[in-house]
């Protein structure tokens, strides 16, 4: 596939959808801080999955008008794979927020404020990182491995290991607390304030808003080099990721009450990451069978060649794609279907 070059006014419509969507989603709905109801929650979560799907058809609209519709196509298919893997992975992010919010005992009507903020400056970070990123591949693509290996021992670890936030342990809050003067309370939705002597002092909620956006940088960690198994269209990644994240603040919302029932969507998560990685390890795989294989003519050995040269990138994003809705939906399904003994028995009057 002819690698897609998106000219800088298409890198500005995408600014603009974003700001103007912040914008009008803190700074007219959700101006003053309040929990947000249930009806509201679920209209914002359609809104942000439909802004997503729009901009997906507006990729898919550019990339047909300069390149064709096979191309657009390809293109929109990446984008919504790994739009679809991003939001998954962000999910499993919003249990740790929900723990660190009931270890900082965060008002509700807070907690808004912190993960809208928290989203504005993962819009920077992620930028830093995935544009380092995509650098590297282009420089040293065996690098691909590397990730390709990173994420299949964070699959493992992920099933092996459970969320856990300890902040007395934590090394980011006791840097924090060691360099900046943190008060140990609420002042309404403020992150700073003046003390008594006129000193500033940031107040408990900066605290917590320092500890989320480092949080959310080590899920980059493992999320960034996931989309890299995709695609290394560095607009195809970045949009995706952003969008992703945009609806973060709300289905943390939507998923509150629900967080214990999905038990086993760690564990579908960690198939995702496994499977990728593991995608991104098959071109060395391949590499390796040739050299093994040689000249043979073998039907076997043609397929591999015939992969190596990339002739089933159409293929290989249908069954990315595919795995990963699959093993999403299964992983729900099953924790409705069987639920957490714990839960069952806290329901239980």
């Amino acid at each position: 596939m002819n690698p897609v070059e998106f000219p800088i006014w298409v890198w500005t419509f995408f600014f603009a959808v974003v700001f103007i969507a912040l914008f009008v989603d803190i700074g007219i709905v959700n101006r003053s801080s309040h929990v947000p109801s249930r009806k509201e929650t679920i209209a914002w979560s359609i809104v942000w999955v439909s802004l997503a799907l729009l901009f997906n058809g507006f990729v898919y609209w550019y990339v047909n008008a300069n390149h064709g519709a096979a191309t657009a196509f390809f293109k929109a298919k990446e984008f919504l794979t790994g739009y679809i893997i991003e939001l998954s992975l962000s999910v499993d992010n919003l249990f740790v927020f929900l723990l660190i919010f009931n270890y900082f005992q965060v008002p509700k009507k807070y907690q808004h404020r912190v993960l809208f903020w928290g989203i504005f400056m993962a819009l920077v970070l992620r930028m830093v990182m995935i544009f380092a990123g995509a650098e590297l591949v282009e420089q040293f693509h065996w690098i691909l491995y590397i990730f390709g290996a990173f994420l299949v021992y964070t699959g493992i670890n992920m099933v092996r290991e459970d969320d856990e936030f300890h902040p007395d342990e934590n090394f980011v809050v006791r840097l924090t607390t060691r360099f900046i003067r943190i008060s140990k309370q609420y002042d309404g939705d403020n992150f700073i304030i003046r003390d008594d002597a006129g000193r500033r002092v940031g107040t408990l909620l900066l605290l917590v808003l320092v500890v989320i956006n480092v949080v959310d940088l080590v899920f980059a960690v493992d999320s960034i080099p996931a989309i890299f198994g995709i695609t290394t269209d560095r607009f195809i990644v970045y949009t995706s990721n952003i969008f992703a994240i945009l609806g973060l603040r709300t289905f943390f919302f939507l998923l509150l009450g629900m967080a214990e029932k999905f038990h086993y969507l760690k564990y579908g998560l960690a198939f995702v990451l496994s499977f990728i990685g593991v995608k991104m390890l098959l071109p060395l795989l391949a590499e390796g069978l040739i050299m093994i294989l040689g000249s043979s003519t073998t039907g076997f050995a043609e397929f591999v060649r015939r992969y190596q040269h990339h002739e089933f990138e159409q293929a290989v994003i249908n069954i990315s794609l595919g795995v990963v809705v699959l093993a999403i939906l299964c992983s729900i399904a099953l924790s409705l279907i069987f639920p957490n003994a714990d839960e069952e028995v806290s329901e239980t009057p």
